[in-house]
């Protein structure tokens, strides 16, 4: 039979006998003295755990590797007071000494031994020993402050000392406001650009309605477009490029690097633009009947037109200077953060043209009055035109001084290149150059090609089928993505530049993600809107120009739905200049030109004089389709394989899917109305009025079906202050 045991076989036969010559409790050399026995004790428990050597000892000093790896800054020990020892394995923990009480709030902290309660190995000290480790040689995340407890007067009356007034006791200082995030500020940047891109399109378009209203949308109008367009050729084939795609991240790192916050290099740069614009004005000046020559053989083979357009490009010309001034002061401000100035000084260049052409339907009658054309219009009216033009630049340059000195920058003339960077943007911009070139070659093509076909419709009785009509629909068609595109990037350009410098590439697909979503809500559903109600807008716009507004619609269909890849390729190309690549913008310009001018010399030759700059006009579109797909594959690449193409592409196909029935609807309902009422100023103020109403409403309705999500954000903003 089995007895159960009864703890006492130790002392009994066949257990182990006690040491001998010892005295009960005297501790061994070498051994360590048994516990005392627990009262009430199992029996049935064996004390096979009791055994500790190094229960004295510091638990992490008993493995030597993971003292090694212990991070003793994020995870530091207990401080004194705190550490308990430990106890027997199975017997009850004790109760608190100090134990929290439900009825008090701010419970008292039990108090701190006389001297430290644990030991640190090495010999340190537990009350003087301070711990550094990889956080904060790393993350500096020791430095952080702790926010200060914005509730915390709610306990002043458990927290104060014994005998200390409530009253007298100090109030925590409630937690500071943290600063506005990147995308709130970028929609406060894009806001006020967006504003001032707003009223400056508006007054341009004024511009030009008071110029077709004062010399029509005829050949006349084309010898002043050549005249005008010309020094914007030639400003940004020497530098305008360079100036806004290499130059702003230069004027960044150096505002980040030099210790006069980049003013120095700024100064450098501004010099630099204005001696080169001197010279090359100059000489453009000189040689304008060569300019005019190529970029219209057709106007130059008529001594009439030759003389005016000649003297129109002499007094336009010069505005290169203060459009190269213009564009680098504005650079500067904005990459101190001011962009409103860029935006909202153009106004003032408007304004003094709509001036200039007011004075001379003033002087001369409105152009379905007096007909004026290049053999009936008086050199009066030529320097009348001419010296307003360019006055519209000097005012818009010289209105860039007090935003500058309110930014702090003060301009001078330094000529101390060398060794200082500008050769380094210099080489960078060699590429932009190119860019630029091929762009420009494909500009004088289409150029020389409109106004030949204009030249010649025009005899067929079709005026507003020339280069005016190009230029004015495509003044139209470009205004949602300066208004959206171009404020959104020129906000987000900076920190691109700075991501990329960081080598943060996820940052800078996020930032381009962004720009590209943010701009389609309002992109994609003006494209359709131009193909839908472009014949009704150009009527109402320029009722005064005569016959050739109908034509100057149908140019601004044509241009329609290439506004979306037109946009896309602004925003792409952005990606590429902030790792200061230009080499690769270069080539896909190239691209973009190539296609340009090949499908514009077809469709010259394909469709009668009257459609040729319809089809050119809808060239122009396909050329930026094909650039997309050359730059996104290129871009994708440079940033690891990943350009969040699913979430854009997602958000374009349901804004496309959403646009198509909206834009069906609303020409059908701008076509009934126009047949009804006619395409006069009352027919075609109606036909666009009915027509917008239908596509907004048929889109919204669509969008929200499809849970557009960057929609839904911006309906949600828009009502949010509305409710405010």
């Amino acid at each position: 039979m089995n007895a159960p045991y009864d703890g006492d076989r130790a002392q009994g036969t066949g257990g182990p006998a006690p040491y001998q010559g010892t005295a009960p409790g005297t501790p061994v050399a070498g051994q360590v003295p048994a516990p005392a026995p627990a009262p009430d004790r199992d029996p049935y428990v064996q004390d096979a755990y009791d055994y500790d050597p190094y229960r004295s000892q510091d638990l992490s000093a008993q493995d030597p590797v993971a003292e090694v790896l212990y991070d003793r800054a994020s995870h530091p020990p207990p401080p004194p007071g705190t550490y308990q020892e430990p106890g027997p394995l199975y017997a009850a923990p004790q109760a608190p000494v100090h134990a929290p009480d439900p009825q008090v709030w701010a419970q008292t902290p039990p108090p701190e031994p006389d001297g430290p309660s644990r030991h640190l190995p090495y010999g340190d000290h537990a009350t003087t020993t301070q711990f550094v480790g990889v956080d904060s040689l790393v993350t500096k995340a020791a430095d952080e402050k702790p926010e200060p407890d914005a509730f915390a007067h709610l306990y002043r009356d458990q927290q104060g000392a014994p005998g200390t007034s409530t009253e007298d006791a100090p109030v925590a200082a409630p937690a500071p406001s943290k600063p506005a995030g990147r995308a709130s500020s970028l929609l406060k940047s894009s806001a006020l650009m967006a504003a001032g891109t707003i009223v400056s399109r508006i007054t341009g378009f004024l511009r030009t309605l008071v110029i077709a209203g004062a010399i029509g949308v005829g050949t006349f109008n084309d010898t002043y477009q050549i005249a005008n367009t010309l020094p914007t050729m030639i400003y940004v084939l020497v530098g305008g490029g360079a100036l806004n795609a290499v130059f702003i991240p230069q004027l960044v790192r150096a505002m980040k690097q030099d210790d006069d916050g980049g003013e120095a290099y700024a100064n450098r740069l501004l010099t630099l633009v204005v001696v080169l614009l001197a010279a090359i004005t100059t000489i453009c000046v000189l040689a304008a009947p060569v300019f005019i020559t190529m970029m219209s053989p057709k106007l130059a083979s008529d001594p009439q037109q030759m003389e005016v357009a000649v003297a129109f490009a002499r007094y336009c010309l010069p505005t290169m200077f203060f459009m190269g001034v213009h564009v680098v002061l504005g650079q500067i401000l904005n990459a101190r953060g001011r962009f409103g100035a860029m935006m909202w000084t153009p106004v003032l260049n408007n304004i003094v043209v709509i001036a200039t052409f007011g004075a001379f339907i003033w002087a001369f009658g409105g152009f379905t009055t007096s007909g004026v054309n290049a053999t009936t219009v008086t050199a009066e009216g030529v320097r009348l035109l001419g010296l307003g033009t360019l006055l519209g630049l000097t005012v818009q340059a010289l209105a860039m001084l007090p935003y500058l000195r309110d930014a702090g920058f003060r301009p001078r003339l330094r000529f101390d290149w060398r060794g200082h960077g500008l050769g380094k943007a210099a080489r960078l911009a060699k590429w932009t150059f190119f860019f630029v070139l091929a762009n420009q070659v494909g500009l004088v093509v289409v150029t020389q090609l409109a106004t030949w076909a204009g030249s010649v419709a025009e005899k067929q009785g079709h005026p507003g089928t020339g280069i005016t009509a190009y230029n004015y629909a495509l003044l139209l068609w470009q205004m949602p993505q300066a208004i959206i595109t171009v404020s959104v990037m020129t906000a987000v350009l900076p920190r691109i530049s700075r991501s990329a410098h960081d080598g943060d590439a996820a940052a800078v697909r996020d930032d381009i993600s962004y720009g590209l979503r943010t701009s389609a809500v309002a992109i994609v559903p003006c494209a359709f809107a131009f193909l839908a109600l472009g014949v009704p807008m150009a009527t109402l716009l320029y009722a005064g120009s005569g016959s050739g507004a109908q034509n100057i619609g149908y140019v601004l269909m044509a241009f329609g739905l290439g506004l979306i890849p037109y946009s896309v390729q602004y925003v792409v190309l952005r990606g590429f200049y902030a790792y200061e690549d230009t080499r690769t913008p270069f080539y896909n310009t190239v691209i973009v030109a190539g296609v340009n001018a090949a499908v514009s010399t077809a469709a010259f030759f394909v469709l009668p004089a009257r459609w040729a700059v319809v089809g050119m006009a809808a060239a122009y579109g396909l050329g930026y389709t094909v650039g997309v797909g050359v730059a996104w594959r290129r871009l994708r690449n440079r940033l690891g394989g990943d350009l969040d193409g699913a979430h854009v592409m997602r958000t374009y196909a349901r804004l496309t899917g959403a646009c198509v029935p909206a834009a069906a609807v609303a020409g059908t309902a701008a076509y009934a109305v126009t047949q009804w009422l006619g395409s006069g100023v009352t027919g075609s103020l109606a036909a666009l009025a009915a027509g917008g109403v239908a596509l907004a409403a048929v889109f919204l309705v669509a969008a929200k079906r499809m849970r557009i999500e960057e929609l839904n954000a911006m309906v949600g903003m828009v009502r949010g202050r509305m409710g405010r």
